[in-house]
């Protein structure tokens, strides 16, 4: 049987965990609410959904996995959300388009990686709404060929009709929106009705919404967790899934996998996110600081860029139980419980529940990294 030597070599672990005193954010401050696991009356007013996911994602063991790694692991399929290829945007762009559509707007504006998911998936469920997408790509990944810049999402997003612009600078996020703004300035001058999905993490985080939702929607299928392991980038499932689940009444440990900043920066990057939400939901009252843990054990060798550990990660799963990972946020996000698993951060024997937030369709961007590691 496959063993996870080689892709433990990879790693050094570093995992973050924001102290526990209040002090350092009083709006993280633990406040009584009604743990119910439902949304509230004020909620659904307040934010309305365009409905997007239709019925509860599957939840199911990884039983051959879990042989291998001496834990519980469990496998929560949010790769199965929304539109084919949807995944957790399918959550995060059921509130982004239910103010769109509360707006009545015929246009949607978004920024992202030239291989995003959340872009790509934004212009599908635009196009089920009959609204036209300004899709910009960012310069996020250096060196990369004309398979990624033509191959995966690029090629959907030709397909879908939506219009491609670029933007230079891939770690200049308030320069992508305000690019976005001017661009929406001058559709609406043109008589259309824009709207802006936002990418800086100063904006309503309104996309953390969709995971409120699934975190109460995890806790109502399998009751609690040890450990819930799942990717962390723009901070916005991260934070939204932390909220559901406590605002159910889970103490589950949530860790975010590093999939664009290092450990410190990216834990920042959550509780700002969730300060943010608290004013959107009461949900996030729910929340402590010393809830926030991330790990950035295989983030190397960077946002964008599949390392051996990732590559590693899609072997195991995909021939140990027959589930698909893509090699920039899903393997990583796995990659992370063999690791934690050897260095004693996660007990053995633990229930672990790996979130899948899908991106399958960028897998054939890579067609030349993972052809150089999975041919015989």
């Amino acid at each position: 049987m496959p063993q996870f030597g080689p892709l433990r070599r990879h790693f050094k672990p570093l995992t973050v965990s924001l102290p526990g005193d209040s002090a350092l954010n009083p709006c993280l401050k633990a406040r009584t609410i009604p743990r119910t696991g439902q949304e509230t009356v004020t909620d659904r007013l307040r934010h309305p959904r365009a409905l997007l996911v239709r019925s509860r994602t599957p939840l199911h063991p990884l039983p051959n996995v879990s042989r291998l790694l001496g834990a519980r692991i469990s496998i929560k399929r949010d790769d199965l959300a929304g539109a084919p290829f949807g995944g957790n945007k399918s959550r995060q762009l059921e509130f982004y388009l239910g103010a769109a559509r509360k707006q009545r707007a015929d246009t949607v504006l978004i920024t992202g990686a030239v291989q995003s998911n959340f872009v790509r998936t934004a212009a599908a469920a635009a196009a089920s709404f009959g609204m036209h997408t300004v899709a910009q790509l960012e310069e996020r990944v250096p060196h990369s060929g004309t398979t990624y810049r033509t191959s995966g999402n690029v090629l959907l997003l030709g397909i879908l009709g939506a219009e491609i612009i670029h933007y230079p600078d891939g770690e200049d996020e308030v320069g992508a929106d305000a690019a976005l703004r001017d661009r929406a300035e001058r559709l609406r001058q043109a008589g259309k009705r824009p709207y802006v999905i936002p990418l800086a993490s100063g904006n309503p985080p309104l996309g953390a919404l969709g995971y409120v939702r699934a975190g109460r929607e995890i806790a109502a299928q399998a009751g609690d967790f040890d450990v819930v392991v799942v990717a962390s980038g723009s901070g916005l499932t991260h934070a939204g899934l932390l909220a559901g689940l406590r605002s159910a009444g889970s103490r589950a440990r949530v860790i975010g996998s590093c999939v664009r900043r290092p450990a410190r920066r990216q834990a920042e990057r959550v509780r700002t996110v969730l300060d943010g939400l608290g004013s959107l939901t009461d949900a996030a009252g729910t929340v402590s600081a010393g809830d926030i843990h991330v790990s950035d054990v295989a983030l190397s060798p960077g946002y964008g860029r599949a390392g051996a550990a990732a590559f590693e990660a899609m072997r195991i799963v995909a021939r140990e139980d027959g589930v698909m990972l893509d090699p920039v946020y899903t393997a990583k996000t796995f990659a992370v419980i063999p690791a934690l698993l050897d260095c004693g951060d996660i007990a053995r024997n633990s229930r672990v529940l790996f979130v899948h937030t899908g991106g399958l369709a960028a897998v054939f961007a890579y067609q030349d990294e993972l052809d150089a590691y999975f041919r015989p």
